[in-house]
């Protein structure tokens, strides 16, 4: 608030003269340069907790309230944070999907409605629901979770009824799609629907951020194939061919998740692909051991055009009946440094031992 000084003149009576008071001088005004880079925070799957089955509920203590306290901070200094939201909010009801034949487990994750709260405390501004547990409990409580999200006016992408989402920060427009290999969810596998999606939003925005929850499971999948892969029989993407495909349709950050371990990153068009950020915030539900318990924020610094400027991974550990805390052994670092490596062994890209990533000279 600007608040103004009121200075009284007095009058005085005789021969007294009143001082002369020279003209206030307007300050120097100084222009402000408009903003030129931009910064995306990434994370990975988002589980806070679950209400079903009633009788083997896991409810976060405290309804969550220091969940995100260790990295707070650097969701909130983003101009746009996003996360993959891995199950749906609904209080009550809904109809459990049916389990697979034995031994395979059934996992449904239905979470409270007051968790989306969590969310935006944290500082989320996207979540896809672009992913293989938006149907847990079937159609309505998809569609039910997107309500709730739009009701609190946390965006998110990736459904039949809602393909993409555009929101404005810092005086740029951002637009974000969701894809998944799953029913119920904006298809991973038409490739040809999914340029068109990212045209519209490219239409309505400046910077695209696309999404993609595909690839197989757990430790033994931490290297990006460059071929389709398939989880038992199911087919769950060529998350490669895919995430170049995004970015030739016009997405500027291509961010990868599903396989619950973090993969590669790649500078593809000048544009950063994150092949799968992990396991982010999955206190209950979930494995935690090895690589599944470690996961990278990604930070990423655009400009205008969505051209790739700068990175850093923050590296986050998880623990069971806890929230993400940053690592102080840096673990999940050392391991995106050994797969890009591995994986693109010709990379654009250096990833110093402290997260930083910059271009290659």
């Amino acid at each position: 608030m600007i608040c103004g000084m009121l200075f009284a003149a007095c009058s005085h009576s005789g021969d007294a003269v009143r001082p002369t008071v020279p003209p206030a001088q307007a300050p120097d005004t100084v222009a402000v340069a408009p903003q030129e880079v931009f910064t995306i925070v990434g994370t990975g799957d988002i589980l806070l907790g679950m209400n079903w089955p009633e009788n083997a509920a896991r409810l976060l203590p405290m309804d969550g309230i220091h969940l995100f306290d260790s990295v707070r901070d650097i969701l909130q200094n983003a101009d746009v944070a996003f996360g993959n939201l891995e199950g749906v909010l609904l209080d009550t009801g809904g109809i459990p999907k049916p389990p697979p034949p034995p031994p395979t487990p059934c996992y449904r994750f239905r979470m409270p409605e007051k968790y989306v709260g969590l969310l935006l405390d944290a500082g989320y501004d996207f979540v896809s629901v672009a992913n293989n547990h938006v149907m847990d409990f079937g159609a309505e409580a998809r569609q039910h979770t997107i309500d709730v999200l739009d009701s609190v006016g946390l965006a998110c992408a990736g459904s039949f009824t809602k393909k993409f989402s555009v929101i404005e920060r810092a005086g740029v427009r951002f637009g974000l799609c969701a894809f998944s290999a799953n029913a119920g969810c904006t298809s991973f596998f038409d490739e040809n629907a999914a340029a068109k999606i990212i045209e519209e939003v490219q239409k309505q925005c400046d910077i695209v951020i696309a999404s993609i929850h595909a690839g197989n499971e757990g430790v033994n999948y931490r290297h990006v194939p460059f071929e389709s892969e398939y989880r038992m029989a199911d087919p769950v993407g060529d998350v490669h061919h895919f995430a170049h495909a995004c970015i030739d349709a016009g997405a500027d950050v291509v961010f990868g998740h599903g396989p619950h371990v973090a993969r590669a990153v790649e500078l593809y068009q000048n544009r950063i692909i994150a092949y799968s950020l992990g396991n982010f915030c999955t206190p209950y539900g979930m494995s935690l051991s090895s690589s599944c318990g470690i996961a990278p924020m990604l930070q990423v610094s655009v400009d205008r055009e969505g051209n790739f400027v700068e990175g850093r991974i923050h590296a986050i550990e998880q623990g069971w009946g806890r929230g993400p805390r940053l690592d102080q052994q840096r673990r999940v670092i050392a391991e995106i440094q050994e797969l890009t490596t591995a994986d693109f062994p010709d990379t654009k890209l250096k990833i110093a031992t402290d997260g930083l990533i910059t271009k290659k000279q």
